[in-house]
């Protein structure tokens, strides 16, 4: 089935680190605006912009306090207003972040909640009394704190899966649901094209709120252990509601963020027959080489080994690229079962994609460019995170101080409480910290590389005289230009889009090759993910003598007609059949 949402590629938008245009060092919608050409022009369709609302910060955006008011730092309403019609002007679509796992305590629903046990609003969110003394179960949230608060004025406690200052929503009251509702068709009246959902596969939490029995994680007592509330079956029945009542009446798309899931899960939610989401975010692929900062001693401690040991035996963390063909394979799979994927290496939450899977110094634009033929060739609707098209890569930065992340932050300061040298630790905070993501936009070699005319909320990362998008504008060899051509082709050939998807040669262990077929094309893609030389073999009947190299991102490529390919370091190569 064509959907308008399947053939597009979406660009997502960090408003805080994009563009400012008022000097106070922080990105704004009207910084947006003045850049639309600049993502009209690489190719893309649909803007998913992360959350304006009105926030008092402490997660960057994602606790907010004002669902329908625009965060002053980025403007106003009618600076948003403008800005969606010169999107749609442009022909593009903007999808809007959605996070209504929590709130920020500063919302009007939270300061009625904690005002009293009587208040109307108490139930809005879930509170609970404590147990022996303490909380009311051993929660750690996914910042690496109790997931409990205690309010000393109602002497209870209210859960927070993230920072203190983000209370979960209670689900469970009606009255929330159809609040929530309510500012969703507000926004589709207003006619942005969908959400993206933040986490929404917690917002169904379990009977009993039991404790983890998972042991030795953390040496507080406090266990990180999502498997207790993900993808609980009460979140299938809130998402067919918001289906039924809410997104059936408008031609939106909708994307959930949804740890923990695996492909069967991940059906659920995405299966057309069960009308819930278009297509989810998952966690595998990008957990392949490693995960985000790990939670507790242990896991920090094994991380830092492990980042060791990568160093010595190769010289950078290495991708598991069986595992990697695995999961590609298993997640086709829920394409073939009446779903869609999304594709994806980068956002806001994720290092630098050529920095984790690529090459930063010998290779830095070859495996860049292999990054993005592998997201723009692979079953399901790719996903360009800013500064990912011109091969921004991670930013050391020397002292904790000098990072904003309350993740990184918190995570930090546990591994050095519980012993782990600080050095180790800014090891890990170097490799998997989410401000690797949220440095400014590198627009050009100007100070703080025309991101703005004051000092950037973070600091600007200092390769940028030579990765900015001026330098790469005009040059033919640049990644700009590659993602520009790559977008192109992807909406010059359904094959890319529809077709049936066959990987060969599983077992090879520095490359993937992969048949798209539709209808009367065929595309062979073959692809290097290793800084190594890599042979493939290409099934008997395919002639690639015959065949016609239409994207490679080294200068020339050329494949003998024997079955057996040669492929240099990081190489790549789309081929016509």
């Amino acid at each position: 089935m064509k959907n308008w949402w399947k053939e597009a590629v979406v660009y997502q938008i960090y408003p805080r680190s994009f563009k400012d245009s008022n000097g106070d060092g922080i990105g704004d919608i009207n910084g947006i605006i003045d850049k639309l050409d600049y993502v009209k022009e690489l190719g893309i369709d649909i803007i998913w912009l992360s959350p304006v609302y009105k926030s008092p910060n402490d997660d960057n955006g994602y606790d907010i306090s004002d669902y329908r008011s625009i965060m002053d730092e980025f403007g106003t309403i009618e600076d948003w207003e403008r800005m969606l019609e010169q999107i749609h002007r442009r022909g593009m679509k903007l999808i809007m972040d959605l996070v209504v796992n929590h709130t920020s305590d500063e919302h009007k629903w939270f300061i009625e909640s904690r005002s009293s046990k009587d208040s109307p609003k108490r139930d809005y969110y879930i509170w609970h009394d404590g147990k022996n003394g303490s909380e009311p179960n051993n929660w750690e949230s996914y910042f690496s704190i109790p997931a409990w608060t205690y309010d000393e004025a109602t002497k209870q406690y209210y859960l927070h899966l993230f920072t203190s200052k983000q209370p979960d929503l209670n689900w469970e009251n009606p009255k929330v649901v159809d609040e929530v509702f309510d500012m969703m068709k507000w926004w589709l009246d207003k006619g942005i094209d969908g959400f993206r959902m933040d986490v929404i596969n917690l917002i169904g939490k379990p009977e009993g709120l039991l404790d983890s029995v998972r042991f030795g994680e953390r040496y507080d007592g406090y266990v990180f252990d999502p498997a207790l509330y993900a993808n609980n079956q009460k979140t299938h029945t809130y998402l067919k509601q918001m289906r039924k009542k809410v997104l059936s009446n408008y031609d939106v798309m909708t994307v959930g963020e949804t740890p923990m899931v695996t492909p069967d899960i991940a059906l659920e939610y995405v299966d057309v027959k069960n009308e819930e989401l278009d297509m989810v975010f998952h966690f595998e692929h990008v957990e392949s080489v490693g995960n985000a900062v790990p939670k507790g001693f242990f896991r920090i401690m094994l991380f830092v080994i492990g980042e060791l040991w990568n160093m010595l035996l190769h010289g950078s963390r290495k991708f598991d690229v069986l595992k990697y063909k695995d999961l590609v394979n298993r997640w086709y799979t829920v394409i073939e079962r009446g779903g869609w994927n999304s594709q994806y290496f980068s956002n806001h939450d994720q290092p630098r994609q050529v920095s984790k899977f690529g090459d930063v110094t010998t290779y830095h634009r070859r495996s860049a460019k292999m990054l993005a033929t592998l997201i723009h060739t692979l079953p399901g609707t790719p996903y360009v995170y800013q500064g990912e098209e011109i091969g921004m890569t991670n930013i050391k930065l020397l002292s904790i101080d000098d990072y904003r992340d309350i993740a990184t932050i918190n995570a930090y300061k546990k591994a050095v409480e519980g012993g782990i040298p600080a050095a180790f630790a800014m090891m890990a905070v170097h490799s998997k910290s989410r401000d690797n993501a949220r440095t400014p936009m590198q627009w050009n070699s100007e100070k703080y590389a025309g991101f703005s005319t004051g000092m950037p909320w973070l600091k600007v990362n200092p390769n940028y005289k030579k990765i900015n998008a001026e330098k790469q504008a005009n040059d033919p060899a640049s990644i700009l230009t590659y993602y520009k051509k790559i977008i192109s082709l992807r909406k010059e050939i359904d094959t890319l889009v529809y077709g049936d998807f066959k990987i060969m040669d599983e077992k090879n262990r520095r490359s993937i090759s992969y048949i798209r077929k539709y209808e009367s094309k065929k595309l062979l893609v073959i692809i290097n993910l290793t800084g190594k030389r890599a042979h493939a073999k290409i099934d008997k009947d395919i002639d690639l003598a015959r065949a016609k190299v239409i994207l490679t991102n080294i200068r020339k490529s050329s494949f003998a007609g024997d079955g057996h390919v040669i492929l240099k370091p990081y190489e790549a190569a789309i081929i016509e059949l």
